[in-house]
């Protein structure tokens, strides 16, 4: 050795990797995503397409999870019941907007060998990135919030336990979760995709049972200005995009896809990028279908009888049976409404998880996340079940959609950021042509939280 050289010491050591580094990074990596399954779930080097999705199906499971959360329900239904079938063509474009930034999120996530919050943390100085931090823990508890009382009205619909005590009770799920990791990352997502079952069932039998206006379901998919001038639609459609493009899950996606263990070479992780976004965007159809399901519903059952003030989830499942003639859709509405919230338990405490350990490099154990969490979503859920009653959880679910609405941009921009920098992505830096559609994306979301902002301070 060079007497000229001396070695570093271990804590400045290089990270040692197969390829070069792209040197656009203020800092190294660190410890990977969830480093207890990182790179734990084998992937196939050969054979068919097929074979080798089979092995990445999972990740966009969890991420659609995410898409069809108790909040999308209360906006869902809120803009079904009140114009119809004419926020359909929100939801689409919701989801629409979701596939492309998910790809993005796959791409960085194997790309650059980093979730989005570890991203963050090594490309911008600590007085940039721990607003960012904070911002997703607000997203992470309006999530959440969500979920508690998604799940706590599920409990009352189904068994008749009060919402307080339901709400309470919703701290526990975090024994399912910790039972769920015991057994491998596999069984939660098969877990997932099982409850992800049951809802589309409940939902293909509700629908059939409503019979809806087919033509006004294809045309309620069209574009249309009305959106931008009628009296609080556009308001009801950012709760719509807030509850589909969901700030969370831009940080769980890139943690997710790399609990496959695709190699270290180029060839491998471009194919890796491909089957995720294949994962994902069929994922994300699935969501699309549920989504518009619960919107379908609310119009064929609650628009068309002329009842266009429904927004709390209580009052569907008390409405469902005179309109549809049959005891049976309430049901099917509070056992999907109970799977929604148990599935977004599982993936609210990994995007947490990710989150505080990505941004401060803050390591807790799951459960204590998760029930403090939790714990920040009960009280103004108590709160509002005591004081106002049924009602106001169902205003409270909408608000917290609009919260994420306002909170995406500080996810969405430094994502198309980093994934249009060669200098972070090396070889996999995003296309340009993707890279447009993402910043068309942005602007749309920016634009339209400035205007419901300005509604808001103007009282319009």
């Amino acid at each position: 050795m060079d007497s000229r050289i001396s070695p570093l010491p271990v804590d400045q050591a290089p990270v040692v990797s197969d390829q070069p580094k792209p040197n656009g990074w203020r800092n190294p990596r660190g410890e990977p995503s969830l480093s207890g399954v990182f790179g734990s779930i084998r992937t196939k080097s050969s054979g068919s397409l097929l074979r080798k999705l089979v092995a990445f199906l999972g990740p966009g499971y969890l991420v659609a999870v995410g898409y069809m959360d108790p909040g999308n329900w209360a906006t869902s239904l809120a803009g079904g019941s009140k114009f119809g079938y004419a926020l359909l063509t929100v939801a689409l474009l919701s989801n629409l907007m979701a596939i492309v930034l998910q790809s993005l999120c796959a791409r960085l996530g194997v790309g650059a060998g980093r979730d989005l919050a570890q991203a963050c943390r090594d490309a911008y100085p600590r007085w940039v990135s721990w607003p960012l931090w904070l911002s997703a823990e607000i997203a992470i508890t309006a999530t959440d919030l969500a979920e508690v009382i998604g799940t706590a009205i599920g409990l009352n619909l189904l068994f008749g336990i009060p919402l307080e005590l339901g709400v309470i009770i919703t701290a526990l799920d975090v024994f399912l979760v910790l039972a769920l990791q015991a057994f491998g990352f596999r069984w939660i997502e098969a877990f997932v995709v099982a409850l992800l079952g049951v809802i589309a069932a409940c939902f293909a039998i509700q629908i059939a049972m409503a019979d809806p206006d087919w033509g006004a379901v294809i045309r309620g998919f069209a574009p249309t200005t009305q959106i931008l001038t009628e009296p609080g639609m556009l308001y009801l459609a950012l709760g719509i995009i807030g509850a589909t493009v969901m700030p969370h899950n831009l940080y769980l996606h890139s943690g997710l896809v790399q609990t496959r263990g695709y190699g270290s070479s180029v060839a491998e992780k471009r194919e890796a990028i491909k089957l995720a976004t294949i994962d994902s965007t069929l994922a994300l159809c699935f969501a699309l279908t549920i989504n518009a399901s619960i919107l379908i519903l609310a119009a064929a059952t609650f628009h068309h009888a002329g009842q266009t003030d429904v927004a709390e989830l209580d009052q569907a499942h008390a409405f469902l049976a005179p309109l549809l003639g049959s005891t049976l859709a309430p049901t099917l509405f509070g056992v999907a409404l109970l799977c929604c919230g148990l599935n977004s338990t599982i993936t609210a405490t990994l995007a947490g998880q990710i989150v505080m350990e990505g941004f401060i490099r803050f390591k807790i154990a799951p459960w204590m996340r998760r029930m403090v969490t939790r714990m920040i979503a009960i009280v103004p859920a108590v709160v509002v079940t005591i004081w106002y009653g049924e009602k106001g959880t169902g205003q409270l679910l909408i608000l917290s959609q609009v919260v994420l609405s306002l909170q995406l941009p500080f996810a969405v921009v430094p994502l198309v950021m980093f994934t249009a920098s060669r200098a972070k992505m090396g070889e996999f830096v995003a296309p340009r042509w993707l890279t447009a559609i993402a910043l068309l994306i942005a602007a749309i979301i920016i634009v339209l939280n400035a205007k419901l902002v300005l509604d808001f301070v103007l009282g319009s």
